[in-house]
């Protein structure tokens, strides 16, 4: 008995102790002779109750293993000894007890339950086809789709018929893969013959092929047309007929292929549907964050990311399309005629009219980084000076600068832009100092179209800056007037008195206006262009061109 006392001490519930005092009242039957297998009950039964206390603690704690009155956890279920079918039941029933337990302690069927959705989609965003639900996709492997590229509808299909034709591509890649597995007991030898399966599946696509139909009955031709006239460009044409029906499903698995990378790079953040704000550009070896929104179509805007070709700068929606295109690009500079070249640097005048396709995209991609560029498409009236720097690779795009072919008011430059990765390198004053050349050469002044942005106005004042303080450190007469210095520089006079006041080099005394030379400022100029060097400037002599007549 004092051992059961100490026992039952060293317990720190309230509730084990309760228990193995109800224990103990009941292991102190009259018959004394089944004393010691009352105990061995008692000390099994108290093990039962304070795992079923363990386990009912353990939901809201870690799942630890039920510990004895001792602070050890039992070895086995062997560890019970009972000696009397008495006993058996007792147990039974306490064991019954215990199970119920652990059903309600694990049972969650109280909870609400929650409906599971794929954390990456945006409810509040729909599709861009009219008529279009957002539902299924393309590929057949995911719920919603939120551009036109991964639309069934768009496509001419329903999402049933697209999870179907997913389930046969499947099939057909265990298929290849199996017969992969097969082939790769051959030895790999550079003119090994073809196997039987392989000139089997030769035979069977030259027969398919064979069955192409040789054009549309006029019932085809009506269905198409009113097709097309219902949907307009809402819809993609309908391409049954026009070619095999194995190069069609050629043509539908790449549609199904490409969908699947959009929607992975989609799901990486590298998409984002909806803001119709394209964030980052590939662009040549770099890859570039955009500053302003342009009004590139829809199904490419909506994607986030473009990638471009340098050269032509065409845009394209996926790496791997890219990939083909430079694969197949023969462009390697600009089109247009080559006006400078010194050194790494040239210059090409591309006319708007002759290769619109070009500066329309040059226009597009200047938006993406100027906030008041307002021409994107109607570039025919517009020259267009594309800077480049060459290497072994080509001519890559430096920067640019638009003039209209007729200005009455004297512009000789309607947009001007760096490219980012060439920015803060002197580009920029090179052309604007290009841009002046040019109207020298045709003996007029010349001033930049206004607004100019932020960068701009920055790069032009200190163009203008510079150009005045180099004109007045080589003055050696004693009377100088705005006229002279516009004459000499191509700078509009408004631009010159309005450097010169910034300058604080401008004054009102008696009645005239004076301009001061002021020493200080001419020498820090000095000391800046030896510093700087010779290496990012204009050579007149370079430029081999005359001025284009008529439009």
């Amino acid at each position: 008995m004092p051992r059961r006392k100490r026992t039952a001490g060293s317990s720190s519930d309230g509730t084990e102790d309760s228990d193995f005092s109800a224990d103990l009242e009941h292991a102190e039957a009259p018959e004394s002779a089944h004393r010691r297998s009352s105990t061995r009950l008692t000390r099994a039964s108290l093990r039962l109750s304070q795992s079923s206390q363990d386990i009912k603690q353990g939901v809201d704690r870690d799942e630890t293993p039920p510990r004895t009155p001792t602070g050890n956890a039992p070895s086995s279920e062997s560890d019970i000894e009972v000696s009397s079918p008495s006993n058996d039941l007792e147990d039974e029933r306490l064991a019954k007890e215990l199970s119920l337990k652990e059903a309600a302690a694990h049972d969650l069927s109280h909870r609400p339950k929650r409906r599971r959705f794929h954390e990456s989609y945006n409810f509040n965003m729909k599709c861009p086809t009219p008529g279009c639900n957002s539902l299924g996709h393309l590929t057949g492997r995911h719920e919603r789709h939120f551009s036109i590229s991964g639309c069934p509808l768009y496509h001419n299909l329903s999402a049933d018929e697209c999870k179907g034709k997913a389930t046969t591509r499947d099939k057909q890649t265990e298929e290849r893969t199996l017969s992969h597995r097969q082939d790769e007991n051959r030895h790999s030898t550079r003119n090994q013959a073809p196997t039987d399966r392989q000139l089997r599946y030769k035979e069977k696509v030259t027969e398919l092929r064979r069955k192409r139909n040789s054009g549309l009955n006029k019932e085809q031709k009506e269905k198409y047309m009113e097709h097309r006239q219902s949907h307009g460009t809402s819809r993609e044409p309908l391409l049954e007929n026009i070619t095999s029906d194995y190069d069609l499903e050629l043509f539908r698995k790449a549609q199904a292929r490409a969908s699947e990378d959009l929607e992975k790079l989609r799901l990486a953040g590298h998409v984002s549907e909806g803001s119709n704000m394209i964030k980052t550009i590939v662009f040549g070896r770099y890859e570039l964050d955009t500053w302003y929104h342009s009004p590139y179509p829809e199904e490419y805007a909506r994607l986030g990311r473009l990638y471009m070709c340098e050269f032509c700068l065409k845009y394209m929606k996926s790496q791997t399309i890219l990939r083909r295109h430079l694969a197949k690009c023969v462009w390697k500079h600009p089109p247009g005629d080559e006006i400078y070249r010194k050194g790494n640097i040239s210059v090409f005048e591309v006319d708007g009219k002759k290769n619109k396709i070009y500066c329309q995209n040059l226009c597009l991609l200047a938006k993406l980084f100027l906030d008041h560029k307002t021409l994107y498409y109607d570039v025919e009236p517009f020259l267009f000076y594309v800077m480049t720097e060459a290497d072994n690779t080509g001519c890559h795009l430096v920067g640019y600068f638009s003039k209209e072919k007729n200005s009455f008011l004297n512009y000789n430059v309607s947009c001007i832009l760096t490219m980012p990765q060439y920015m803060r390198q002197g580009y920029g004053k090179m052309l604007i100092d290009f841009s002046y050349l040019l109207s020298k050469v045709e003996e007029k002044v010349g001033s930049p179209e206004r607004p100019l942005s932020d960068l701009g106005l920055i790069s032009y004042r200190s163009y203008w800056k510079e150009v005045l303080l180099r004109y007045l450190n080589n003055f050696q007469g004693k009377e100088i007037s705005i006229k002279e210095i516009s004459q000499e520089t191509a700078v509009n006079p408004v631009d010159i008195v309005s450097t010169l006041q910034s300058l604080q080099m401008l004054k009102y005394w008696k009645g005239k206006h004076l301009v001061l030379k002021r020493q200080d400022l001419i020498d820090d100029w000095k000391a800046k262009e030896t510093k700087r060097g010779n290496g990012k400037t204009i050579d007149p002599t370079a430029l081999k061109w005359t001025p284009p007549k008529g439009t």
